[in-house]
C-alpha cells in the first residue's frame, strides 16, 4: 500500500497535479493492506487529472482486487481515461461504477476494457445511462462479445431499450463465460424479451437473468425463466462430470504409480533370483555332466540289449521282403532328416544355444533307433507266427525272447524320456541362468526405464501373439509357420534397430558360454562315437542274419508243401498288418512334419539368438515361447509314441491269442 501511495504521489508530482486529500486520506486508512485488498473510493469526487493519474498507477499495479468507485462524480473524459488506465491492469477483478452517469464515452472506454482485460471478473454499471447513445451500447457490447473473463454484470437503471437489448443478446450469444446478467429497470420491452429468448438458445453459460422492470409479458419471463433453469442444469452437470474427470485422472494417476512400483518390485525379485542361480549354476553344470554319464552307461546297455535282440530275432527273418521296401523308404527318409540335421549342426556351431538343439537331436536319434528296434521286433514276430505250425519249439523260445526285449525297450524309453527330460531342465535352467546374467547387465547400461518398460510391453505383446499362434499349431502348421516367421521379422526389426549399438559389451560373457558350448560339443561327439560302433556292430550282426537267413531258406524248401495249407490265413492276416502299417506310415509321417516344424522352429530360433545374442533380454519372451511349442511337440511325439507302443502291444497279444487257439497248432514232426 505505502508503494501505492508514493507512486501515486510521484506521478501527481510529475504530471503538476495537486494530489487529492480525499484519496491520500483513503490511500492513509487502506496502509495496512496487502495483495489481494480491497480499495473503495466510492463518493469520492475524483477531478479529470485524479482520474489520469490513477489510471497510470493501476495500469502497473498488482495490490488490490477489488476498486470501489461508486457515486465519484466521473466525467465522460476522466472515467475514459481511468478505464483506459484499466486495460492493462492484472490484479483487479471486482470493479464497481455505480452511479456515475456514464454515457457514450464511457461505454466506448467499458467497451475497450471489455475486449482488453483478461482479469475482470464483476462488472458493476448499475444507475449510468450506456443505454442512451445505441452506436456507443454497441461498441460496449462488442467487447462483452469477446471477452474471455467476465462472468457477473450489473446494468440495472441504464436507459437500455429493445435496440440495446438486441445488440446486448448478440454479445450474449458470442460470449461463452458470463453467468450473471442483471438488466432490471430497463427498458427493453417485449422485442427485447424475444431477443434474449433467441440468445439463450445459443447461450449455454448464462445461469442467472433478472428481467425485472422491463415491460416485458410474463410469458416470455417464464420462457426466460426456463432457459435458465436449463443451462443451470447444464452447467451443474458440466460440474459434475468435470469433479468425475479430476477423480478419474487421480485414480489412473494412482494406478500408474502402482504400476511404477509392481515394476520395481518385478525387477528386484528378478535380481534375486539371478542371485539365487548364479550360486547354484556349478550344481547345475554337475548334474548335466551326470546325466551324460548316466545316458552313455544307458547307451553302452542299449548296445549290450541290440545284441542279445538281434541274436535271439535272427532265426525269424524269412518274411522280411515283404516289408524290405516299406524300410528302405522309411531308411532313405531317416537318412535325408539325419542329413538335414547335420547340414543344420554345422552352419549353427558358433551359436551358444547350440547347446541344447544338439542334446535334443542326439535324443530323437536315439528314439529313432529305439523305434526302428521296436518295428523289427514287430515284424519278427510277424514272422514266427507264419512258422508256428513248424518250427513249435523255435517259436516258444522267439515268444519269451520277444516279450522279455519288449519290456525291456519299454523300460528303456522310459528312462531315456527321463533323462531327456532332466536334461532338457538342465539346459532350460542354465539358458534361465545366462539369460538372467545378461538381463542384470543390460539393466545397467539401458540409458532410461521408460524406454525398458516400453520394449518389455511390446515384447510381451509380441510373446502373446505368438502363444496365441502357437496353440493353433496343431490345427493349422502351416500357417502358424508363416505367422511364427511374421512375428520373428518384427521382432527381429525392431531389436535390431533398438540394438545395433550394444554390440560389444557382452563379448566377454560370450566367451564363457562358448567355452560351456565346447564342452558339450565334446560330450555330444564321444556319443557320436558311441553311435559309430554301435552301427559297426549292427553290420556284423546283419552278416550274421544273412547266414541265418540262409539257413531259414533251407527250412523254407521242406516246409513248402505245408505252407500252402495256411495261404489263405496269412494273406488274411497280412491285409490286417498292411492296414497297421498304413496308419503307423501316416503317423510317421505326421511325426516327420512335426519334427520338421520342430526343426524349422528351432533354426529360427537359434538365428534370432545368434543375430542378437547381446539382446537376450529383449527376447527372453520369445525364446520361452519357441522352448514352450518345442516341449508342446515333445509331448505329442511321446503321446504318439505311447500309441503305437500300444497298438503294437494290442496287435501283438491279438496274433498270440490267435496263434495258441488256432486249431492248426501242433508239434513239428520228428
Amino acid at each position: 500500500m505505502e508503494n501505492f501511495r508514493r507512486t501515486y504521489l510521484r506521478l501527481c508530482k510529475e504530471g503538476g497535479v495537486e494530489p487529492q486529500e480525499s484519496v491520500l486520506a483513503q490511500l492513509q486508512e487502506a496502509r495496512g493492506a496487502t495483495a489481494g485488498s480491497r480499495l473503495d473510493l466510492s463518493g469520492q469526487s475524483l477531478s479529470v487529472d485524479t482520474c489520469a493519474v490513477l489510471g497510470r498507477v493501476f495500469d502497473k499495479d498488482t495490490l488490490f482486487t477489488e476498486l470501489m468507485l461508486s457515486d465519484c462524480m466521473l466525467t465522460e473524459e476522466g472515467a475514459k481515461l481511468l478505464l483506459n488506465g484499466l486495460c492493462g491492469n492484472s490484479t483487479v477483478k471486482v470493479l464497481d461504477l455505480k452511479g456515475n452517469n456514464l454515457r457514450s464515452t464511457g461505454a466506448e472506454a467499458l467497451g475497450k476494457l471489455l475486449g482488453r482485460n483478461k482479469t475482470l471478473r464483476r462488472l458493476v454499471l448499475e444507475w449510468n445511462a450506456l443505454g442512451m447513445w445505441d452506436e456507443a451500447f454497441s461498441v460496449f457490447c462488442e467487447g462483452l462479445a469477446s471477452n474471455a473473463s467476465l462472468t457477473q454484470l450489473d446494468l440495472r437503471n441504464n436507459q437500455i431499450n429493445h435496440q440495446g437489448a438486441s445488440d446486448l443478446c448478440l454479445a450474449l450469444k458470442r460470449n461463452s463465460t458470463l453467468q450473471e446478467l442483471d438488466v432490471r429497470w430497463n427498458n427493453i420491452g417485449l422485442l427485447g424479451g424475444r431477443s434474449f429468448l433467441e440468445a439463450l438458445q445459443q447461450n449455454r453459460t448464462l445461469t442467472h437473468l433478472q428481467m425485472a422492470g422491463n415491460n416485458i409479458p410474463s410469458d416470455t419471463l417464464k420462457a426466460l425463466e426456463q432457459g435458465m433453469d436449463h443451462n443451470s442444469d447444464r452447467q451443474s452437470t458440466l460440474r459434475e462430470s468435470r469433479s468425475r474427470t479430476q477423480v478419474l485422472s487421480k485414480e489412473i494417476q494412482n494406478l500408474k504409480e502402482e504400476k511404477g512400483r509392481q515394476v520395481w518390485q518385478f525387477w528386484e525379485i528378478k535380481l534375486i533370483a539371478f542371485v539365487s542361480f548364479s550360486r547354484t549354476t556349478s550344481i547345475h553344470v554337475g548334474q548335466l555332466q551326470e546325466a551324460l554319464n548316466e545316458r552313455k552307461s544307458v547307451v553302452n546297455s542299449l548296445t549290450a540289449k541290440l545284441q542279445m535282440t538281434e541274436a535271439a530275432l535272427a532265426l525269424s527273418e524269412q518274411k522280411k521282403h515283404n516289408l524290405g521296401e516299406l524300410l528302405t523308404r522309411v531308411k532313405a527318409e531317416q537318412d535325408e532328416l539325419k542329413e538335414r540335421q547335420n547340414r543344420e549342426r554345422k552352419k549353427e556351431q558358433e551359436d551358444s544355444v547350440l547347446r541344447e538343439g544338439k542334446l535334443l537331436r542326439e535324443i530323437n536319434n536315439m528314439s529313432e533307433t529305439n523305434i526302428q528296434l521296436k518295428n523289427k521286433v514287430e515284424e519278427m514276430e510277424r514272422r514266427c507266427k507264419s512258422q508256428q505250425e513248424q518250427i513249435f519249439e523255435l517259436k516258444q523260445e522267439l515268444t519269451n525272447s520277444t516279450a522279455e526285449l519288449k519290456l525291456r525297450i519299454a523300460q528303456t524309453e522310459e528312462r531315456l524320456e527321463m533323462e531327456k527330460r532332466r536334461s532338457k531342465h538342465s539346459l532350460e535352467d542354465m539358458d534361465n541362468l545366462r539369460q538372467k546374467e545378461v538381463d542384470h547387465l543390460n539393466r545397467h547400461l539401458e540409458e532410461s526405464e521408460r524406454a525398458l518398460q516400453d520394449r518389455i510391453l511390446k515384447l510381451e505383446g509380441a510373446r502373446i501373439q505368438l502363444e496365441e499362434e502357437l496353440s493353433r499349431a496343431k490345427a493349422a502348421c502351416v500357417t502358424e509357420r508363416a505367422q511364427a516367421a511374421e512375428e520373428l521379422g518384427k521382432v527381429r526389426a525392431q531389436v535390431r534397430l533398438e540394438e545395433q549399438q550394444r554390440v560389444s559389451g557382452l563379448e566377454e560373457k560370450m566367451r564363457g558360454l562358448r567355452q560351456s558350448r565346447d564342452e558339450a560339443q565334446s560330450l555330444c561327439s564321444q556319443q557320436k562315437q558311441t553311435i559309430a560302433e554301435l552301427q559297426g556292430r549292427s553290420r556284423q550282426q546283419g552278416a550274421e542274419t544273412d547266414g541265418l537267413r540262409r539257413r531259414i531258406e533251407e527250412l523254407q524248401q521242406e516246409l513248402a508243401g505245408k505252407e500252402q495249407e495256411k495261404v489263405e490265413e496269412v494273406s488274411r492276416v497280412r491285409v490286417e498288418l498292411q492296414e497297421q502299417v498304413g496308419h503307423l506310415q501316416a503317423e510317421r509321417t505326421a511325426q516327420g512334419g512335426l519334427k520338421e516344424k520342430i526343426a524349422a522352429l528351432e533354426r529360427e530360433m537359434k538365428v534370432l539368438a545368434s543375430s542378437h545374442r547381446e539382446a537376450i533380454l529383449d527376447k527372453e519372451s520369445e525364446i520361452s515361447s519357441l522352448l514352450e511349442k518345442l516341449r508342446l511337440r515333445e509331448a505329442d511325439i511321446q503321446r504318439m509314441r505311447e500309441d503305437e507302443a500300444q497298438r503294437a502291444s494290442f496287435l501283438q497279444n491279438a496274433i498270440l491269442t490267435y496263434v495258441q487257439g488256432s486249431p492248426l497248432h501242433y508239434s513239428p514232426k520228428k
